[in-house]
């Protein structure tokens, strides 16, 4: 924290408000914040850093959209998850900062482009509602494809993110559900990767240190997107978050 400009420090406060508001309001916009955090931070330290901070934005979650979360898809999704963590923790156990910073830049702007296709894609059509009866097997299939890729990039880069928010939205979920599900998966997601991070050394007690200060700055995010959720243009925001999470991926990359 001694080496942190103050102008490092309003960006890490931010990024950590916009943590709070996207747990609370719209799900993957955190792709911003982690941008932030790799940009001020070096980028593997970061993710580390991170952490602790999205726990805390999944805990305020799940106090607020704890009934509406959808289990048999949640269920169907951590195996291949836990399969995705490992490959992560694997990779992370010999990349270097650089090539930390390149996979952060290349999976957001991998992302973005893939929201954006899965956006035209279903534009003009219906999407069912989330099913309750037991899966078939293309269904099982896109569950585990997703559950890997969601796995490794929250390992690598805490972006996994935008990859549960396409499976959610492919599957019809609506907001609440969406929102209830999501913040039930990623506070047991988030919360299982502390003990790798550990044994990475991403997590340390200056890192706690700096987690400290910035935790001030989720709960007033966190209580600005529920007072929000209902009254956000979703399709603007989305476009605005797109827009920033290529500018950030790019920028990590041109560095």
């Amino acid at each position: 924290m001694d080496t942190l400009t103050l102008w490092q420090l309003a960006a890490l406060a931010a990024a950590s408000a916009l943590v709070g508001f996207s747990k609370t309001a719209v799900s993957g916009a955190n792709t911003i914040s982690l941008a932030v955090f790799a940009a001020v931070l070096p980028a593997r330290e970061s993710t580390g850093v991170l952490l602790p901070i999205l726990i805390a934005g999944d805990v305020l979650a799940v106090l607020s959209y704890r009934r509406h979360a959808h289990w048999p898809t949640l269920l169907r999704l951590f195996p291949a998850v836990a399969v995705g963590v490992v490959a992560g923790t694997l990779f992370m156990m010999w990349a270097d900062d650089a090539a930390v910073r390149t996979s952060i830049g290349a999976i957001l702007v991998f992302m973005a482009g893939v929201t954006v296709w899965r956006r035209r894609a279903a534009a003009g059509s219906e999407e069912p509602v989330a099913e309750t009866g037991p899966p078939a097997a293309a269904e099982r299939l896109k569950a585990r494809s997703y559950g890997v890729l969601g796995g490794f990039t929250t390992m690598v880069a805490n972006a996994g993110g935008p990859v549960m928010s396409l499976y959610l939205l492919s599957a019809g979920f609506r907001k609440l559900g969406f929102l209830g599900t999501s913040a039930w998966f990623f506070l047991i997601v988030n919360t299982s990767k502390v003990p790798f991070s550990v044994g990475l050394g991403l997590i340390d007690a200056q890192s706690l240190l700096l987690d400290a200060c910035m935790l001030l700055f989720v709960l007033p995010g966190a209580w600005l997107g529920r007072k929000c959720v209902d009254r956000i243009n979703q399709v603007l925001f989305e476009r605005l978050v797109i827009g920033a999470t290529v500018l950030g991926g790019l920028q990590l990359l041109l560095n």
